[in-house]
């Protein structure tokens, strides 16, 4: 359904505002976000979408058109995280809640509002459906009022809705990723610095992203072992390199020479991060100069990576990589977002896309007797929002 129509439905008015902000996937520099490093992701055109309209109390009416739920809750009452019946708040309005505390947190005014929203972005398939929800309630809120922030700090307000109000602890490439997306290109974006800068993707090429169906089961302990790992790496390399303040700071050469005083699953998850960290350069180099091989190549290695080192992959996984692999047309292929689940990404030749397509899906079948759901996508533009008449 037409979501204007969807609103008019719901509220018996017609909206004034749409609203998309869309999913991302990451394409090359998994894990290292809480290493200070740098990430290759690009914003899909998969999107969140919100019809809306501005109101005069303080009061959200929203409607999650694909859940069949809807709350409404007080602009002056986010800290209780309830609604107006006083039931807790439904795990999904957190994020379009947590927005407005995180904004009203910074200073900046926030309007009472009816919406509706959408999504076709997978949930739970590593391709950033929160963030994007976050994204798309942040830049509608900025276009109801007189405010303005730059995308960056948009971003980072997002991030901080979900770390201090959902309670998730996620890095800042998600939300950056759905607002600053440029079509076309992968974003280069440095956790540390926050430098950002957008790289073409190679000409000819598709986006496919292929769901194994196995929905992420990264554990709080599994993720916070990871992350401890590389702290006590850097606090037992911190004897041979001084100055060292992350795993960004220790090149591969350096590694070498060191990795060789640490315990060996510390030198594992350590290793991971500092090549995976080089690969994001080199693959910086490769795009600049239209390599779509070179570039493929450098995926094959992160997802080797990730399966050998990090073990964050899981059978379904490595299968989706390695039939994808003996494909004609696949430059490339690897396992996205935090792993132990979710989808691989794959960098494929535009005019054998659609043969792609469904070879991974036999083969995967056969190979597993599961069902993967593999689409195209491309690289979209970030968050907008448009403002009707009326």
């Amino acid at each position: 359904m037409n979501i204007s129509i969807a609103f008019q439905n719901h509220y018996l008015e017609q909206p004034t505002y749409l609203a998309r902000a869309p999913g991302r996937v990451n394409l090359l520099g998994e894990h290292v976000d809480y290493n200070a490093g740098v990430v290759l992701p690009a914003a899909i055109d998969r999107s969140v979408t919100i019809a809306a309209c501005k109101t005069d109390d303080r009061l959200v009416s929203l409607s999650a058109l694909d859940l069949g739920e809807e709350v409404v809750f007080s602009l002056d009452q986010l800290e209780a995280k309830k609604g107006l019946t006083d039931s807790p708040l439904p795990g999904w309005a957190l994020y379009p809640a947590g927005v407005a505390w995180a904004l009203q947190e910074r200073g900046l005014a926030v309007a009472g509002m009816k919406a509706v929203f959408t999504s076709d972005v997978p949930i739970g398939a590593g391709l950033s459906s929160s963030a994007a929800v976050e994204v798309a309630f942040a830049a509608l809120w900025e276009q109801m009022s007189d405010w303005r922030i730059d995308r960056l700090e948009l971003a980072i307000v997002c991030q901080r809705s979900e770390n201090e109000y959902v309670g998730v602890s996620c890095g800042l490439m998600d939300q950056f990723a759905c607002a600053n997306g440029v079509q076309g290109h992968a974003i280069y974006f440095d956790t540390r610095s926050l430098e950002h800068h957008p790289v073409p993707l190679p000409q000819e090429t598709t986006i496919v992203i292929a769901d194994s169906g196995v929905r992420r089961s990264l554990t709080n302990s599994a993720y916070n072992e990871r992350r401890a790992a590389c702290e006590q790496a850097v606090a037992l390399l911190r004897k041979y390199i001084p100055d060292l303040r992350s795993l960004r700071d220790v090149s591969p050469p350096e590694f070498a020479a060191y990795s060789v005083y640490l315990p060996e699953m510390i030198s594992l998850r350590a290793e991971h991060v500092v090549k995976e960290i080089a690969r994001v350069q080199s693959a910086i180099t490769a795009l600049n100069r239209n390599d779509a091989r070179a570039f493929g190549a450098l995926m094959y290695a992160g997802h080797a990576s990730l399966r050998d080192l990090y073990e964050v992959s899981t059978i379904e996984l490595d299968t989706l990589v390695e039939i994808a692999r003996s494909l004609p047309g696949c430059y490339g292929a690897r396992l996205t977002g935090a792993g132990f689940g979710g989808c691989t990404v794959n960098l494929v030749n535009t005019h054998q896309t659609e043969l792609f397509i469904q070879q991974l899906i036999d083969g995967y079948q056969q190979r597993t007797s599961r069902t993967a759901r593999v689409f195209r996508c491309q690289a979209s533009q970030g968050a907008e929002v448009m403002q009707l008449s009326g």
